[in-house]
């Protein structure tokens, strides 16, 4: 199962709005075959894993594991379940359940109807931890969400007086090029209109290989000019004004209705500072990821003010990057 989930791995950033699940096939304690999900549209991963046995004739004594219930329902592609049982696949361990409503128990029943001898909750923690985007957007009704800021080392995201229309940095070009594959891995990336107006980004990747998120831009008053960098041809921009919510209302729950409408399962804020405190304070986020840079301003915006349970803390040359979980 451990294997499963590092294969899974390898569809982060491609196969959603399907899940990255991985699979692993064993014969007589040898792995035969393997394979994860594809770009959407494409296989799943158990499709791919029995695909890549060689000898089709061991599966009547294989074992398939993989780290979510195999589907049970017509989508883009055929139910897995069905091809498990056409290739006679006697054993079947399952690291969690589906609990999206078009599954959620069936592929595990249609597998057992058949004879198949079914285990389920092999690294169920491990597994359901890695499909947190799926699970959050199915279960909550609203994307995955995680924050990520940079602060100085006396704890400011930005200096007061800022000189030029581009973003003051305070962490250095590797920590930098971390974000840009964070990019890659989630769906959405959004931004409020204060930080578009005083550092113009381009919310694009540029760092690392990989697709562009869709950018969200919460522009209240339509406001901002087009010739401002994110309305760019770069990647598509969707734009969050008075039109689609209530700014005086519960403002971050209104956003996450609009994502999950527009089938968004991920997204990640990365300002300005009332954007996140606002997701904050509504306690709408997941993850959060701050850098502490090395350099002091002597004033200026204040870093978000939250509380989160510290599961890693590394340093990355003179940054220290910590990520909490929303407990």
């Amino acid at each position: 199962m451990q294997r499963c989930l590092d294969i899974a791995k390898n569809g982060l950033g491609i196969t959603r709005p399907n899940p990255m699940v991985g699979s692993v096939i064993v014969h007589n304690n040898k792995i035969i075959g393997e394979g994860f999900t594809s770009k959407y549209g494409g296989n799943h991963a158990e499709v791919n894993a029995i695909n890549s046995v060689k000898d089709k004739n061991l599966l009547n004594e294989a074992t398939l594991y993989v780290t979510l219930e195999p589907c049970s329902h017509f989508g883009k592609t055929p139910p897995c379940s069905n091809l498990i049982i056409k290739h006679n696949i006697p054993k079947v361990v399952i690291g969690c359940i589906d609990d999206n409503e078009q599954v959620a128990g069936k592929g595990v029943k249609k597998l057992i109807d058949a004879g198949c001898n079914v285990t389920v909750g092999i690294l169920e923690d491990e597994c359901k931890k890695h499909h947190k985007r799926f699970f959050t957007f199915h279960n909550k009704k609203r994307p995955y969400i995680i924050l990520k800021w940079a602060e100085s080392k006396n704890g400011f995201i930005a200096p007061k007086n800022k000189k030029e229309q581009k973003p003051v940095w305070i962490t250095n070009e590797f920590s930098r090029q971390l974000v840009h594959k964070w990019r890659t891995e989630e769906q959405a990336i959004l931004v409020g209109t204060n930080t578009v107006l005083q550092d113009n980004p381009s919310l694009t990747v540029r760092d690392w290989t990989g697709n562009n998120p869709i950018r969200i831009v919460l522009d209240k008053d339509k406001k901002l000019s087009k010739s401002l960098s994110v309305f760019n041809d770069e990647a598509e921009t969707i734009i969050i004004s008075n039109n689609e919510i209530d700014f005086s209302q519960l403002v971050a729950q209104q956003i996450c209705h609009v994502l999950f409408q527009k089938d968004i399962n991920s997204v990640i804020i990365e300002g300005g500072a009332k954007t996140l405190q606002t997701f904050i304070n509504e306690n709408l986020w997941d993850e959060a990821r701050v850098f502490i840079g090395s350099n002091i301003f002597k004033s200026g915006t204040i870093a978000p003010v939250f509380s989160g349970k510290l599961i890693s803390e590394e340093k990355i040359l003179n940054d220290i990057l910590k990520i909490y979980w929303n407990d």
